[in-house]
């Protein structure tokens, strides 16, 4: 065990670098920017030995083991990030857990969040996601639905739209994605006009996180650098 905790450590002061890097190049404070450590398919006690070397932001995608993890891991001062497409009849197990929901994109799934939160009382931040590369295989809002989608979401009394969301393709390069990532920005920067607490962008994973924080990220989901290659 002690050795995992040693390469982890290593892992993730090498992550710490690059994110310090890529703030600095683009002019950035480094302290604006949230690592959210992406801990799906890895054990709780993965997540412990990361919280034991700093780290107090985790994301998931599945609702249920997030609920799992959650349980086993409720006496630490955890933040979780729930970064998963949405399934409506699983709403009800990340509400009560998550301070952040990164994936939304359907009317549906706002009203699911809003009638979960508004049980406990609770304003969940959320960030729309959105799909500005076109792959069919992605999740998320068209540029053309995003002003729409934002007013639709400003009408809900539990949910608080701080920010959007994309995914990026995955490529060698990730300079041939930086323009996903730039755009986003642009939009989000528009956006902001008519929508001021729109001032978050979650976005960059583990192969294309230091373009993402010089196009703008703050908000970066990093698991594989961090916690290594999942089986």
């Amino acid at each position: 065990m002690k050795g995992l905790v040693r390469v982890m450590r290593e892992r993730l002061e090498s992550v710490l670098k690059r994110i310090e890097s890529a703030a600095k190049r683009a002019r950035r404070d480094p302290g604006e920017i949230t690592l959210v450590a992406v801990s799906k398919n890895f054990p709780a006690d993965a997540v412990k030995e990361a919280y034991s070397l700093g780290l107090r932001n985790f994301g998931e995608n599945r609702a249920q083991e997030l609920k799992g993890k959650y349980e086993e891991l409720r006496d630490l001062d955890i933040t979780w990030h729930f970064i998963g497409r949405i399934q409506t009849n699983k709403v009800k197990y990340f509400v009560p857990i998550a301070d952040y929901v990164h994936s939304v994109w359907r009317k549906e799934e706002l009203d699911e969040i809003e009638k979960r939160a508004s049980k406990i009382n609770k304003v969940m931040r959320v960030f729309i996601e959105m799909n500005i590369s076109g792959e069919e295989s992605k999740a998320g809002i068209r540029e053309d639905e995003v002003h729409e989608f934002l007013e639709l979401a400003s009408g809900y009394e539990h949910i608080k739209v701080i920010g959007l969301m994309t995914m990026a393709p995955f490529v060698e390069d990730p300079e041939e994605v930086r323009w996903v990532f730039r755009r986003l920005r642009e939009i989000k920067d528009d956006m902001s006009k008519d929508f001021p607490h729109l001032r978050e962008l979650s976005m960059g994973m583990s192969n294309d996180f230091e373009v993402a924080i010089e196009e703008g990220a703050t908000f970066v989901r990093i698991g594989t650098a961090i916690f290594g290659p999942r089986t």
